[in-house]
């Protein structure tokens, strides 16, 4: 099993909590809400579209978890 390069966000948007998870090896976006409820996925993205993803959910005022962190411990 090899390791991916895998993105976990966090973000508050509407007064929702959105959760992001970006793998750029495999080019794959898929957001969830609150609930865990997956409400987009992208297939296909190469590694350039997968950055300027991240910028633009920095601008909501995201958060990027490290892979080792528990859930929520950062609020």
């Amino acid at each position: 099993m090899t390791k991916s390069n895998i993105s976990i966000w966090i973000w508050l948007q509407n007064n929702r909590l959105l959760k992001a998870i970006l793998n750029a090896d495999d080019g794959i976006l898929k957001i969830y809400d609150e609930n865990d409820v997956l409400i987009l996925k992208r297939t296909g993205l190469n590694k350039i579209q997968i950055k300027q993803i991240e910028i633009c959910i920095i601008k909501y005022g995201a958060k990027k978890l490290d892979k080792h962190e528990k859930p929520f411990e950062f609020l």
